[in-house]
């Protein structure tokens, strides 16, 4: 009787546990099938939702599309942003499931990744609006420079656009909280690009922008004699 106790003993010990996490792992796989259900619908929700409002016609103008496209993708905003949504679900799905078995590692590590993905998707949107906004502004900026009959006007409403974009995507990268590492990298090396076009600017076009200022003078001269002119009799 004690050989048989002995034996029974750790087939006991194993059934009870077992029979403790069985339905806790049937419970997770109900999770993850309603959660991957749940992403499908909702992902398919927010691109139709965000089709409607004509979300992609704004990323198309602000060129993110474009963008997209030059990089070999065959996707655009909109859809990048229903995949973030369905990733974001599937992610939950996994950390709630995760949390059931009780694999306090996978959870954590799920955890943080659930709490980034919505910092994505915010950064995304911030980005387009940001881009939008950017070529509306350089469009604005060399309409108004080509009334003024300035011949580099095309090229100040690009260096608007940019300055803008730049901005914006500090915006998304502090709002990501990457750290200041990569804010700290990109100065520098925006610095180091300014720097070298006002070096390259400064050695090579000088007489590009002496005749600039010439003119600019010259207009801004004309006009004022124009004003000081006696009425006519």
């Amino acid at each position: 009787m004690e050989r048989f106790d002995v034996f029974w003993d750790p087939v006991r010990s194993f059934l009870t546990q077992a029979g403790d996490i069985f339905p806790r792992i049937l419970l997770a796989i109900v999770i993850l099938i309603l959660g991957w259900l749940v992403a499908k619908l909702v992902r398919f929700v927010v691109v139709k939702g965000l089709r409607a409002i004509n979300f992609n016609v704004l990323t198309e103008k602000a060129g993110l599309d474009t963008f997209l496209k030059q990089g070999g993708g065959e996707t655009d905003t909109t859809a990048i942003l229903g995949l973030l949504v369905y990733w974001l679900i599937i992610l939950t799905a996994l950390l709630t499931a995760s949390n059931t078995v009780g694999l306090t590692a996978v959870s954590d590590l799920m955890l943080r990744v659930v709490l980034f993905v919505p910092r994505v998707i915010v950064a995304v949107i911030i980005l387009a609006f940001g881009a939008y906004f950017a070529r509306f502004i350089g469009m604005t900026v060399t309409a108004y420079c080509k009334n003024l009959d300035m011949p580099d006007a095309p090229l100040l409403g690009r260096l608007a656009m940019y300055v803008i974009v730049v901005f914006v995507a500090m915006i998304a990268i502090d709002h990501l909280g990457l750290g200041d590492i990569i804010r700290q990298t990109f100065l520098i090396i925006l610095i180091g690009v300014a720097l070298a076009l006002a070096l390259a600017f400064g050695l090579g076009g000088q007489k590009r922008a002496a005749d600039f200022l010439d003119r600019w003078r010259r207009s801004h001269s004309d006009e004022h004699d124009e004003r000081n002119l006696p009425p006519p009799l």
